[in-house]
């Protein structure tokens, strides 16, 4: 037996005792999960990359549900208060069966409403408790002086206009000292606000979608121009977002085709027609409130970009922007958006400085093949990454919020396939991926239960055991998510970056964000003698290089707000480095396991459904 497997083993069996010491000793878990067992539900990441594996879906459709706010996960109030638990866990009303997602539903359709009875979580009525504090709090410091009231007020062109040229932002988290959000950091009514322009219509590409509270983050003057969403919903969950939009005459969706199995729409971009130009948002939020409230998200804001003054000019920039985007949006066949592709086509984008890297459903072959996925970013970094004498031994850093299936071992897809593309250098046909040279950050267990949400932050980290069993050596790989440079270290991460970095952190050969976790799905896999790519989901990103910011090899990095605002560019980080390794007793978050031994933030323990 080899190493991996004795590893593989051990780690099973502690995940198995961890759960039937839990079982026996929480009876009244057993009685939660027998009041919901006859409502099924697929569960899966945003992109997590199923490998074909069979689960059971809702009333036989083709549902997927992002973990985030899609879940049944719930947790167990154990700081005595009886009155909370009889509230959150009441006898439903009418006999109706208990909504499949639980606390955390995100649905406003009033059928569904009807349909389902849907118990309230203690973690949330006290962290209400907290909101309503801190909104007391942020009105007794707005009368402290005008200096406070005006650095908490500032315009949204202004904090736009002081983090450029990256022009990278995190968005704004409650509950962390103000500082961290005045500075490089954007709500989404920041980012569509009349400081930004005066919009006309607006396109959103996402995964999730809460409408109403969507359309209440755009000014009041803006709530009914025209608004595009597409989406990757289906079945019933499709039902439910038609009629959610009814609502709203001036919204329409439009379905993005997903034809190979277990993919996702998992694309965050926004496209914002203004009455004297566009722009070009790609994030990593989903378009619901939780999102954008408490966790870590990342967003790329483009220039303004002005309307050609001459037809007969392309209107491109030295990245290849425009031309990329373009092919980006037609891989979707939908006539719904050629609108969006003439705006594009009309308008001059030439400054933008990014390259962007997208990933498109379906088996590419030939020279279509490069033109995506993780063989995309090899071709970038190939034709205009870094020299390989300058990164010989600076480490590739991955950090992301969801694990796919990626193989027996390290070297099936992780080093040998993905780590060829994503640590190539100028000139290579193929990089190479030393152990050694690779950190992984993910959410360990105490990063999630000490986490501003507690244990019900790890909703959108949805790591199953199911897949980290088949892959214990991936825990190798494994650092800890810290962010004190931008006081997000409890505020659970589900932005997605890669990088490559120095040895100490101070310098960077590339930075990407992107919608993309750790999974094939996402960024690709190849097939038949490595003839073809196959993809399974759309996402997109943005690649920074130090070439396109007036940096010769790298660009300095810093996660110090201080150190990053200045008159020389230095890149914000969303994390602190150098990365802080797993240590003896950490393991990963890991959403279906029970937490029954350590409370989190809130008092309570954590009981996923079986």
């Amino acid at each position: 037996m080899s190493d991996d497997e004795k590893l593989a083993r051990k780690l099973q069996a502690q995940f198995d005792q961890e759960a039937a010491e839990f079982l026996s000793n929480h009876a009244s878990y057993t009685k939660l999960k027998s009041r919901s067992s006859h409502n099924k539900v697929h569960t899966v990441s945003d992109s997590e990359d199923t490998e074909g594996e069979s689960d059971s879906k809702l009333d036989g459709s083709n549902d997927l549900f992002d973990a985030s706010d899609k879940d049944s996960n719930r947790s167990v109030d154990v700081s005595g208060d009886k009155a909370s638990n009889k509230e959150s866990y009441q006898k439903p009303e009418k006999n109706l069966p208990v909504c499949p997602y639980g606390s955390k539903c995100y649905r406003k359709n009033p059928i569904h409403l009807k349909e389902y009875f849907h118990p309230r979580s203690p973690g949330k009525r006290k962290l209400d408790e907290r909101e309503d504090r801190a909104a007391s709090s942020d009105v007794n410091k707005k009368t402290k002086g005008a200096s406070t009231h005006n650095i908490l007020n500032r315009s949204p062109q202004n904090v736009y206009q002081e983090f450029q040229p990256f022009s990278f932002f995190l968005t704004k988290v409650a509950d962390i000292p103000q500082k961290f959000n005045t500075k490089g950091a954007m709500s989404l009514k920041d980012i569509l606000s009349n400081s930004m322009g005066v919009l006309k219509s607006s396109c959103h590409f996402n995964f999730m979608f809460d409408i109403k509270w969507l359309m209440s983050q755009y000014p009041a003057d803006f709530r009914k121009l025209p608004v595009l969403l597409i989406h990757g919903e289906q079945g019933r969950s499709e039902t439910d977002l038609k009629s959610e939009a009814s609502d709203y005459a001036n919204i329409t969706l439009c379905r993005a085709a997903l034809d190979i199995p277990y993919g996702t729409h998992h694309t965050k971009m926004m496209l914002l027609l203004y009455e004297s130009g566009m722009r070009v948002v790609i994030h990593t939020a989903n378009l619901i409130d939780n999102d954008w409230h408490q966790k870590t998200q990342g967003v790329w804001i483009s220039p303004f970009f002005p309307p050609l003054k001459n037809s007969s000019d392309k209107g491109d920039s030295t990245t290849g922007f425009k031309a990329d985007l373009l092919q980006y949006i037609a891989a979707y066949r939908s006539i719904k958006l050629t609108p969006w592709e003439k705006h594009i086509q009309s308008h001059d984008l030439s400054s933008a400085n990014v390259y962007i890297i997208g990933s498109v459903p379906g088996r590419h072959t030939l020279n279509n093949k490069h033109n995506w996925g993780h063989l995309k970013l090899k071709k970038v970094l190939s034709e205009r990454g870094p020299d390989s004498g300058l990164v010989k031994n600076w480490p590739v850093i991955g950090q992301f919020s969801s694990i796919g299936s990626l193989g027996p071992n390290k070297e099936a897809w992780l080093l040998n396939e993905w780590g060829q593309s994503i640590s190539v250098c100028k000139s290579e046909q193929n990089g190479t991926l030393l152990p050694s040279k690779l950190n992984l950050i993910f959410p360990s267990l105490d990063n999630i239960r000490l986490s501003l949400e507690g244990y019900n932050g790890g909703g959108c980290v949805p790591y199953s055991i199911k897949t980290a069993s088949k892959q214990p050596w991936l825990v190798q790989f494994f650092s800890q998510w810290v962010s004190e440079g931008r006081g997000r270290s409890r505020a659970v991460p589900h932005i997605k970056t890669y990088a490559r970095v120095s040895p100490d952190g101070s310098q960077a050969a590339w930075f990407m964000v992107t919608s993309a976790n750790l999974s094939k799905a996402a960024w690709g896999s190849l097939e038949k003698d490595k003839s073809q790519l196959m993809i399974r989901s759309y996402e997109l990103g943005v690649l920074f290089l130090p070439q396109c910011f007036g940096c010769k090899n790298a660009f300095n990095v810093s996660s110090r707000l201080e150190e990053v605002v200045g008159t020389s560019p230095v890149f914000p980080l969303p994390y602190d480095l150098p990365a802080q390794t797993y240590q003896k007793g950490d393991r990963p978050w890991l959403i279906d396991v029970p937490c029954m031994d350590k409370p989190d933030t809130f008092g309570t323990m954590w009981c996923p459904p079986l």
